[in-house]
Order: structure tokens, then sequence, then C-alpha cells
């Protein structure tokens, strides 16, 4: 309907409206059908016409009355009360007589006609017109402000896939009550039994603020029902404008971590990065490119991009450069492999950096233990190479960054870390560079990381493939370890290895039943099969030896491990005669020597191409 038409047909209903109430109310007050007099119709005249100029000043001919709320009803109680405050002025001043009964009259049945007619739209509209029989029935946990906005929002749209039918809220003071309608069943431990009663298709966590902890529980709850779970946007995006309220998101595993991120010290960040020249090894990685992405934040002069694969590094330059066209940070990218030491030497001459991020590893367990000589080579000796020329030209923060895998390693990605560590903190002892790095367990997202894998299998049909029931990892999202390697540098005395104090490990198969369940599937649906552990894999990672622990924290969740016996002869040697031996004993003479089991290597092995 065009406005032309809306304005009309309103105009017509209160010109009837207003007519049919005060001559109905000169009935009612006289008893008599013979309504016509000259009072009447002085009345009646006057009425009409304010009605539609207080109208038009209110502006309740452009409303729109499907959305109207206690404002509107304000604006027409105004609108009405100035009508009828004319009306008795007119009557004073023609008739000399203020009919105050018929106006009173008058003045009620008024305000219950227009009034409801405007309202009885928006009753037709949320009851009738957006009532869809494929519309899934949702569970809102939260009546507070955001709780009622989505379920407000679901009730006006008629292009909202779910319909509001209960809330669930810890506040017992509004038990049993109803919000627009909606009863609050109880608190969060009655969500199970509201769904089933109820037949909830669908879970909304309407509460923006909420800390991770506190969704963990929730969702523990919401997990035990055959209803998807979902929330609402942070709290940023809603102010920003960026996301809207009926926005609704998918739980994400990473929210369920039950920590709250690492805090950082912005001033001692600033302090080393702000203005300073940033170089950054294996940028186009998961970890790299969110450490640049970090980084940026701190307004460096220069980043430099390094990595062997120009795709990735392409990309984290262009998304670098879009984020941060209004800075004057310069971004300058270097397709270079760690391996070649004269081309480490050279970039660092080119750009003397103030600060090497070192992410350039191979970190892939598996294919690491069938390629023993190629995790070596960009571990180890890679390690070594931009080390030396960090050092060479007196780098003032070298971060290299590490794993879990490298304590009491079993594998050889594992070991060739550790022995990078071993480099860096032998370093650290004759050198002006500050050498540190810094050891985090899994990272959620992460190209190697096993969600991406499970999301893929869920997405088949299943089943998800787990090693082991009893398997056991420490998890961070991408952006706290790119958090935790920046802070590090700030920390950094040189020669010491930091660790996060990641909570409570995890265990695998129960990651993969979370996942399952914010898929919106059920187990039965997908399954999980046992698969059997991969050669270098063990049950459970540890963060730091026993010969390292240091219990004292330096920094808010952050540890320092002591330095451990370094083994820096028998790295030489092995790097002077990796070539030399086969894969099996390479990975033997990688473990023994990560695990402080030296033994001589071997001179009569033969290399078998």
């Amino acid at each position: 309907m065009s406005y032309r038409q809306r304005l009309s047909l309103l105009i017509t209903i209160d010109s009837v409206i207003v007519l049919t109430s005060i001559c109905f109310s000169y009935f009612l007050l006289s008893a008599n059908f013979r309504v016509l007099s000259f009072p009447l119709v002085v009345s009646s005249i006057t009425l009409l016409l304010s009605h539609h100029i207080f109208s038009f000043i209110y502006k309740l001919y452009k409303k729109a009355w499907e959305h109207a709320s206690i404002t509107e009803l304000l604006f027409i109680f105004k609108a009405i009360t100035f009508s009828m405050i004319t009306v008795a002025f007119v009557q004073q001043i023609i008739v000399h007589d203020i009919y105050f009964r018929l106006l009173a009259v008058t003045w009620m049945l008024y305000l219950l006609l227009i009034g409801g007619s405007r309202f009885c739209w928006r009753l037709i509209v949320t009851t009738y017109m957006n009532k869809a029989l494929n519309k899934k029935r949702s569970l809102i946990v939260g009546a507070g402000s955001a709780g009622t906005m989505v379920a407000r929002q679901l009730i006006k749209s008629n292009d909202a896939e779910f319909v509001p039918v209960v809330f669930i809220d810890d506040n017992v003071n509004i038990h049993g009550l109803h919000i627009l309608g909606i009863p609050v069943y109880g608190g969060v431990e009655q969500i199970e039994k509201a769904v089933k009663e109820l037949n909830i298709d669908n879970i909304i966590i309407a509460i923006p603020s909420l800390g991770k902890k506190e969704l963990n529980l929730i969702f523990q709850e919401c997990s035990k029902t055959k209803a998807r779970t979902q929330t609402l946007p942070m709290l940023e995006d809603l102010v920003s404008g960026k996301l809207s309220v009926n926005h609704f998101m998918d739980v994400q595993v990473e929210d369920l971590l039950g920590r709250q991120p690492i805090e950082l010290d912005i001033e001692s960040i600033s302090e080393y990065i702000t203005g300073k020249v940033v170089l950054v090894t294996g940028a186009g990685g998961s970890i790299g490119s969110e450490v640049c992405r970090q980084v940026t934040k701190f307004n460096p002069q220069k980043l430099i991009l390094l990595g062997h694969g120009e795709n990735s590094i392409y990309s984290i330059e262009m998304e670098l450069k879009d984020s941060n066209e209004h800075t004057e940070i310069e971004f300058i990218t270097e397709i270079a492999d760690v391996q070649d030491v004269k081309k480490m030497m050279s970039i660092m001459n080119k750009y003397q950096p103030n600060v090497v991020y070192h992410a350039a590893a191979h970190k892939h367990v598996p294919l690491m233990e069938r390629n023993p000589e190629e995790a070596f080579k960009n571990n180890v000796i890679g390690t070594m190479n931009v080390a030396m020329a960090a050092n060479q030209y007196e780098v003032d923060t070298f971060v290299m960054i590490s794993t879990d895998k490298a304590v009491n390693p079993t594998s050889v990605m594992g070991a060739t870390k550790r022995m990078a560590e071993m480099i860096i903190q032998d370093m650290d002892k004759t050198s002006k560079t500050k050498f540190v790095a810094v050891r985090f367990g899994n990272v959620l997202g992460s190209r190697g990381s096993v969600i991406p894998r499970f999301k893929q299998q869920i997405v088949k049909g299943g089943p998800v493939s787990v090693t082991h029931p009893d398997m056991i990892r420490y998890f961070m999202t991408i952006p706290e370890a790119s958090r935790l390697v920046i802070q590090a540098g700030s920390l950094a005395r040189g020669g010491e290895i930091f660790v996060l104090d990641m909570g409570e490990p995890v265990k695998i198969v129960d990651l993969a039943k979370n996942l399952i369940k914010l898929s919106g599937n059920s187990l039965e649906d997908i399954g999980i099969e046992f698969t059997g552990m991969r050669p270098g894999e063990k049950l459970f990672e540890e963060l730091l030896k026993a010969d390292e622990i240091d219990g004292k924290q330096i920094f808010p969740k952050i540890y320092i491990g002591k330095t451990a016996n370094l083994y820096m002869e028998e790295i030489k040697e092995m790097i002077s005669t990796y070539a030399t031996l086969d894969k099996e004993s390479l990975r033997t003479q990688l473990l023994d020597l990560a695990n402080s089991k030296v033994i001589p290597i071997p001179k009569n092995l033969v290399s078998i191409g």
C-alpha cells in the first residue's frame, strides 16, 4: 500500500471514529435518538478538524503501526487530549458553555477507538500474518535487554526463521512471569526440560557480555538436548552496527575453552614495537599471519613479511594493506626460504630489523615422521640460519615460536623444535640480541589443527575419526597464541622459554562430541570411530620438563622455564652428517638428542638418496 493510499484510508477511518465517538457519547448521555443540535454540530466539526491537525503535528499518519510501542500510544494520547481541549475552547466561545460530561465520555470512547484501531493492525500482523508454520521454535537464554530485543525482533519480522517460545533466565524474581507474552520458564538448569516439553528446535544465547566460563556452563546444558545452539554477536559488533541483534552465530568451539584470553601490557609492548622495524618469518602461516595482524596494532615503522609460499604472503599483504590504509606502516614482502643462509643474511642486512618473530616451521606431526630430513632442515637448520643472521646484524629481540611437543618429544617435529630451542638459548649466551622461545599447545583453527578435519568429516555425514579415547591436548586460539608471542618479546631478558597457563587440557573425544553437537547433529547421526595413535603421537602433552619448571608467574598467565642442558656440539655434528643418514636412523638420532640421550653418531651409515 502506497503512502497516499495509506493516508486516505487512515483519514477516512479516523473521521468515522471521531464522528461516531461524539455522536454516540451524546446519545449515551441524553438517551435520545435526535442527536442533531447546534452545539453538537459545532463540537463535531471542531473535533474533526482538530484531530486531523494534531494527527499531522504528531505524525500519526506516518507511523508504522505494526511496530507500535508505548511511544506511539503517548502520541495518540496527546493528539486526542489536545483535540478535546480545542473543542472545549470553541464551545466556550461559540455556545458560551462547556459540555464537560459530553467531552469526558467522548474523550474516553475516542481514545479507545483510535488507539484500538492502530494496535489492532499490529495484533493482526503479529498474531496471524507473521505466524508461519515452518518457523523454528526457539528458546532464548537471557531475559534481559538483549534477550527482549531478540524476542521483539523475531516477533515483528516476517522473514525471521525463528519464533520465540520461552525464556530461560537465572533471575528467580522473574520465573513464571511473561515478557512480551513469552513465559520465563526457569534457570539454566531447566534448559533440557524446557526443550523436551516445548519441542524446541533452536536455542539462542542472548547475553552478549557473557564470559567464556559462563558460556561453557550454559552450553553444557544445551548439549544435553538435540536443539541447535546459537549466540548473539559480541557487544562491540552490535554497538558498531557491524551486525544486528537478529544476526545469530553458531557457538564456536573456541568459545568453550573456559578460559579468558590473556590481557596484554600495552605500554611495554609499545616500547619495543612502535616505530620499529619488525620481521616475521612464516608470515603467511596461521600463527605468523596473526602475529602480523597483532603487531600492526602497535604501529611499527616497517613490517617485513617473509615466507616461502607466494600465495599466502600475497594474501596477508593485501589484507594488512586494506585494514591499515590510514596508517603510515610500510609493508614489505620477501619470498625466501629460511634454509638459505645467504638470503637470510642479505635480508637482515638490508632491513636491519629491531624485532624478529620466527614462526616459519614444519609442524605436521605425521608428515614429519615420514620426512624427518625436511623437518630437520627447516626447523633446526632454518632456525639456526635466521638466528645467526639476527645475531650478525644485532637485532634487539628474537622470539621463536615453539610447541608443547618439544617437551619430552616422541615425534620428529617435537624433537626438531626442542633442538631449535637449544640453538637460540645457546645463541643468547654470547649475543647482544635477546633470544627467547614461546611454547604453547595446539592452536584452534590453524591449518594443522584437528578442528578443520573434524568439521569436514561432519559435513560429509561422519564418522569423526579420533585416534584414542584417552588422548588429551592443551588448546588455545590463534589470537591468544599470537598475543603471547608479542608479550614475550616485551618480557625478554634473554634465554627464556615462555609458557602460557593454558588451563585444563581437553580430551580430543570431548572436543569431537562438542563439534558434532555445535553443528546441530547428534552423536548417533555422525558417530565417532577410533583409528589408533599415529607414529610420533602421545596421549598427553606437557608444557615444561621437570628440569625446566619454575613455578613463579612473571606475568599474569605466563610462566618462564629455566634453561636446561644444551647439546650444541652434538647438534652441529648432526647438521654436518644428517644427509648421510637414512630416515629411521635420523629419526632415532633426533629423538635421542632432544631427550638428552646423547649417543655418538655412526660414521658408517650411507645415504639412501
